[in-house]
């Protein structure tokens, strides 16, 4: 699928206009549109400029301490690291075996509670305001604190199912951020039935909290469907883990790919093969990479991932309230993929129904309460291991030497998977919503929401009460300023007065 404008075929000349930074991806992010002399988009691009080092400097470092450094990748969620990692480091301890069964289950405990506070925080405190008031609402009610104040008990609501999800993690690891629990091999701690019972008193709210949700995802979509139906909708491959059954699976599984018409690209791929299956293809205008399927070459293998991914792609989903719930969603779309950008937070929330359903079921298990927790093997040098994090397909690929230190580390995130899927969605959304007049708070927005929608790292400080400042110059083509907004930390916009 080519991108007309993600290159302007003849850039001199053109005006420049930056948004910088948007906000963070574990660092800092801008957007550049260049306009011709009609004022027209002719270029777009989201440029990720901050590079992340952990790749290189995890390098001679023991495996076993790698899971824990590598979840300081991110503060949102640092369990997805954590566990994946430990995945890929599993082979250094056991080989090929697996895990034990309670390591198991505490693991994708772990795991459903990391990806419902983190869907949570993404859907309630930043995205919503938007869903909720709109996108040209005055910028000092467009918060969580504006949701909060209009709709009380809605967003405590959302606060409590994040701080669920926390405590879970809490009472696994130690610590709601950074805690540790998963290592290679299997787990360091059993669960107390104290702890169990403490998480299973409110699950029982927590799942229905959840499915009021995909509710309020769902009605919202669907109410302003002429915009948000439109907005930043295009055609393009999924990827997501499933079971061997086709049954989504958040924690472990093979990699299945389809097509904007729903036709299985590839399927039950082994994780462990996955750079045979993907390309990582690098752009002189930003630090990340631009992931695509070798079959299909760097210009029309991209692909999504992500909630929406994961919707689209699953046989199925292995609990009730979810599965009606991903029925309806296959229904409105009429079996066919849906493929509109804001789509995703209705998906979202739908996977975040079904780790809630999927935290009820692993607390009945009495197996979980076991204290087998570390597996026996013959140790590889080389792991892999894949899991589907809140924003979608996490891979983390290690190898180690004689020594038991790392030699080799490849990452490729969700926020990567999606790097062209976000350039795609914000050329789409400036090329449909810019007068080519004025640079507008506005229009600011859209682009933002936009990226919203894959990523709360791109987005997180502007829904953080205001605090993220920003500023977008509109320039001449001889490089002559002609226009500047900004925007402080507290919100209030500026349009300073040009010095002629």
């Amino acid at each position: 699928m080519p991108h007309p404008l993600e290159t302007a075929s003849q850039p001199d000349g053109l005006r420049r206009v930056v948004i910088d930074p948007v906000s963070r991806v574990e660092g800092h992010g801008k957007v550049t549109l260049l306009l011709d002399e009609h004022r027209r988009v002719q270029q777009a691009r989201l440029h990720i400029v901050e590079f992340r080092g952990f790749e290189r400097f995890i390098q001679g470092r023991p495996y076993w301490e790698v899971p824990t450094l590598v979840q300081r990748l991110c503060g949102i969620c640092p369990v997805s690291h954590l566990l994946a990692a430990s995945k890929a480091c599993d082979a250094f301890v056991i080989g090929h075996a697996r895990i034990t069964p309670t390591a198991e289950k505490l693991r994708r405990l772990l795991h459903a509670a990391q990806v419902l506070q983190s869907n949570a925080l993404h859907f309630f405190h930043l995205a919503s305001p938007d869903l909720l008031f709109g996108f040209d609402d005055a910028v000092p009610h467009r918060n969580v604190m504006g949701v909060l104040q209009d709709h009380r008990e809605l967003g405590l609501q959302g606060i409590r199912l994040r701080k669920y999800g926390q405590e879970v993690i809490r009472l696994l690891t130690g610590k709601r951020i950074h805690g540790t629990g998963s290592v290679p091999g299997g787990f360091n701690k059993p669960l107390s039935a104290a702890d169990r019972d403490l998480m299973r008193a409110d699950i029982g709210q927590v799942t229905d909290w959840c499915a009021q949700t995909v509710d309020l995802a769902r009605d919202l979509f669907v109410k302003h469907l002429p915009e948000h139906g439109t907005f930043a909708d295009f055609p393009s491959m999924f990827m997501s883990l499933v079971r061997p059954d086709g049954a989504a699976d958040l924690y472990d599984g093979a990699l299945r790919v389809t097509d904007a018409a729903g036709n299985l690209v590839v399927d039950q791929v082994d994780v462990r093969g996955y750079d045979a299956l993907i390309g990582e293809a690098v752009k002189p205008w930003t630090y990340m990479k631009f992931p695509f399927l070798r079959a299909h070459g760097p210009d029309t293998g991209w692909y999504r991932v992500g909630p929406l991914a994961r919707i689209n792609n699953a046989t199925f989903l292995d609990t009730p309230r979810a599965e009606a719930a991903r029925q309806a969603f296959k229904a409105w779309g009429d079996g066919r993929p849906v493929t509109a950008s804001l789509a995703q937070h209705w998906a979202r929330m739908i996977d975040t129904l079904h780790c809630a359903e999927t935290i009820a079921h692993l607390l009945d298990d009495p197996a979980l309460l076991g204290t087998d927790l570390m597996a026996t093997g013959t140790p590889l040098r080389e792991g892999v291991g894949v899991i589907e994090a809140p924003r979608g397909t996490l891979i983390h690929h290690y190898r180690i030497g004689e020594d038991d230190l790392i030699t080799h580390a490849n990452l490729i995130v969700s926020t990567t998977h999606n790097n062209t899927a976000m350039n795609e969605a914000v050329r789409q959304v400036a090329a449909q919503y810019f007068d080519g007049r004025e640079l507008t708070e506005g229009l600011l927005n859209r682009i933002e929401v936009a990226i919203r929608a894959y990523d709360p790292c791109l987005s997180c400080a502007t829904h953080a009460l205001g605090k993220m400042p920003m500023r977008l110059e509109l320039r001449h083509a001889d490089g002559a300023l002609q226009d500047v907004l900004l925007k402080h930390e507290d919100g209030n916009l500026e349009r300073p007065e040009l010095i002629q």
